[in-house]
């Protein structure tokens, strides 16, 4: 890709929450809509065999949302009190092709996590949503949009600055297993036996 081809820019923060109870209530009074129902997510993230994407901050990511399959590539993040990069997302016919082509290509699965995520939005910012990941590590809200929407969105919902997480579910995932002293694997929902 050349320099001067524009991409799109990803800012986000999420905010980890002890309960969900009363989140959509908050969000319909702040003057928000469910866009998107409730609905699974399996997202793999794949790297070569040397870490060349990781050590680049970069990320490559298949996600399963219901029927829709989404290849998204990651730049490096830019400093700032938002998480902020590069972000690049396509839709895929066949996640089985593109999981051997990424092999091909020398990209292997090396991280997966699941969660139930609902998608609101408000008609006051076209493009700007949040979202209520329920993961295996605990629930969040996700607020993605420009910086002034993320700051002025979490202030009516009685969040501040000191309450942005920016790092990504992978990292948070493994400092949620060393804060436990279990094994890292992957950050799946426990089968029902």
């Amino acid at each position: 890709m050349r320099q001067s081809e524009a991409l799109d820019h990803e800012i986000e923060v999420k905010i980890a929450l002890r309960s969900s109870a009363g989140v959509h209530e908050r969000l319909t009074s702040a003057g928000f809509k469910i866009s998107a129902p409730r609905g699974f997510e399996a997202n793999t993230v794949y790297d070569s065999a040397d870490s060349s994407l990781r050590k680049r901050d970069m990320l490559l990511r298949l996600r399963q949302n219901g029927r829709q399959e989404i290849l998204t590539w990651k730049g490096p993040g830019v400093p700032g009190p938002h998480k902020s990069r590069p972000e690049l997302e396509t839709t895929v016919g066949s996640l089985e092709t593109l999981h051997k082509i990424l092999g091909q290509l020398g990209y292997d699965p090396i991280f997966r996590y699941e969660k139930y995520r609902t998608e609101f939005e408000s008609a006051e910012r076209a493009g700007a949503k949040i979202t209520l990941d329920e993961t295996p590590i605990g629930e969040f809200l996700e607020l993605e949009g420009p910086s002034d929407w993320i700051d002025e969105t979490a202030r009516k919902l009685d969040f501040s600055p000191q309450d942005y997480v920016l790092s990504s579910y992978g990292k948070l995932y493994l400092d949620y297993c060393a804060q436990r002293g279990v094994q890292p694997g992957h950050m799946v929902f426990a089968s029902p036996d």
